[in-house]
């Protein structure tokens, strides 16, 4: 196996750091950093790379081993040296992962990729096993250099979900990760890193000497797991997990909590028996915070679990949740999330809050969320109407009344509130809060 000189350190101040030796290892701030680095559009994204990365409120790394910015655009990728560098995110879990990713590139070793999935995915592994999971923005489903067959439309295109563009996902899932306080739900540690290794392009791209930029991906610690939710009954999984898992998904409105993205836990080889809980890991976040009021979809919602009392150190902890600060926190370290996907947050915290707060379980706010089907039509959830209300009741300002009802009326394509003023904003959310009271004092649980 081949080796490249990279030699890593530990600073007790900064967490991993590179030694200054070669010059193939160089720190790169994000300070004026250009969209067209990325090999990503301009008008690509809610808000713009250039207008994101100039601002000061991107993490920048210091932690990284990778190399200037300015030697990675154009580079002949085929006789290049594979590196890594952190885009956003931070902390200990996160750092590590970096750097045990950057010395298995390293140490000769090339990411595979994985069948499954509808988008592109590579597990890296080292001589331990797989380590993480990256996921490239421009191979995701539906985009340009999608390698599934699936792919073709532009970044920034409605996605799957039609309120969640293409080459977003990788943002969504840096949200769950910093949103997952205290390791709650155990999302898995994430960050958005840049690629530059030649596993992320075909061969033809890198004979044709294409424009071999680094690749935007996601990256998250790989968890080892004997099995999916949806290979065991919900009786093996622990009330407590599942709980932590749905109070993730309330407040991200999850459109895609399926069992095949909840991992069981391997702790020995007796854990699968009967009678004997386990734990489950949340993956995949790609499609949560949408960018309006969405169908979600919760496979937990009628297992026995979410019909059971919140135990008191999970009301302790929704009632400690500020959808302000976590809204500050997106703003901060996902700036290019859009707002309206921040409202989202907001909006389904509060909500959330109100309904712990009078008893409810699990599955009646996961119902109040989640829309029906009534004499073969589609009909918006009760978290829609409610919604729909408080937008009925906010004075819009505009000469066109029509163009106002279709802007902000509860139409099953769901409600954006992204569209709102600052002033219109605070005043759905101080309207918004005093009718919940009502809602939520005739759904008080009765035993």
């Amino acid at each position: 196996m081949r080796l490249f000189k990279m030699a890593v350190a530990i600073d007790q101040h900064h967490g991993f750091k590179p030694f200054s030796r070669s010059q193939r290892c160089k720190l790169q701030s994000f300070g004026h950093l250009d969209h067209n680095i990325l090999g990503l559009p301009h008008t690509s994204f809610s808000y713009s790379f250039e207008q994101a990365f100039k601002a000061d409120n991107i993490h920048r790394s210091f932690s990284t081993p990778c190399l200037s910015l300015t030697t990675l655009a154009g580079e002949d990728l085929s006789s290049s040296n594979p590196r890594i560098e952190i885009v956003s995110g931070s902390g200990a879990p996160v750092h590590a992962l970096v750097v045990e990713v950057a010395i298995a590139m390293a140490s000769g070793v090339h990411p595979k990729p994985l069948p499954s999935g509808l988008g592109g995915a590579y597990v890296f592994c080292n001589n331990s096993g797989n380590i993480a999971v990256a996921k490239p923005v421009d191979e995701e489903p539906l985009a340009l250099n999608n390698p599934k067959g699936l792919g073709g439309q532009k970044l920034g295109q409605p996605g799957l979900k039609s309120s969640i563009r293409i080459g977003e996902t990788g943002f969504r899932e840096l949200a769950a990760y910093l949103l997952d306080h205290g390791g709650f739900a155990g999302v898995p540690p994430t960050a958005l890193v840049k690629f530059c290794h030649t596993a992320f392009f075909s061969a033809d791209a890198i004979a044709a000497k294409a424009s071999h930029v680094p690749k935007l991906a996601s990256l998250q610690r790989f968890i080892g797991h004997g099995f999916d939710a949806g290979e065991l009954g919900p009786s093996f999984f622990s009330v407590a997990s599942v709980h932590q898992i749905g109070i993730l998904d309330i407040r991200l409105l999850n459109l895609d909590r399926h069992a095949g993205n909840m991992l069981v836990m391997k702790h020995n080889h007796n854990s699968y028996v009967a009678g004997v809980t386990a734990d489950l890991v949340p993956i995949d976040h790609g499609f949560c915070l949408p960018e309006r009021l969405d169908d979600p979809y919760f496979e937990w919602l009628h297992w026995p679990q979410a019909s059971t009392p919140f135990s008191e150190s999970e009301i302790e902890y929704v009632s400690k949740l500020d959808p302000f600060k976590d809204a500050d926190v997106l703003r901060t370290k996902v700036p290019l999330l859009s707002e309206s996907s921040i409202r989202v947050l907001v909006v389904c915290t509060i909500f959330l809050k109100n309904a712990v707060s009078v008893g409810l379980f699990l599955a009646d706010i996961g119902q109040m969320m989640t829309r029906e089907f009534c004499g073969g039509e589609e009909i918006p959830s009760e978290l829609e109407t409610i919604c729909s209300q408080v937008m009925a009741s906010i004075p819009i300002i505009s000469n066109d009344e029509n163009n106002n009802k279709g802007k902000f009326g509860c139409e099953i394509s769901g409600i954006s509130f992204g569209d709102l003023s600052q002033d219109h904003w605070e005043l759905f959310l101080e309207n918004f809060n005093k009718l919940l009271v009502g809602v939520f004092e005739d759904k008080k649980y009765r035993n």
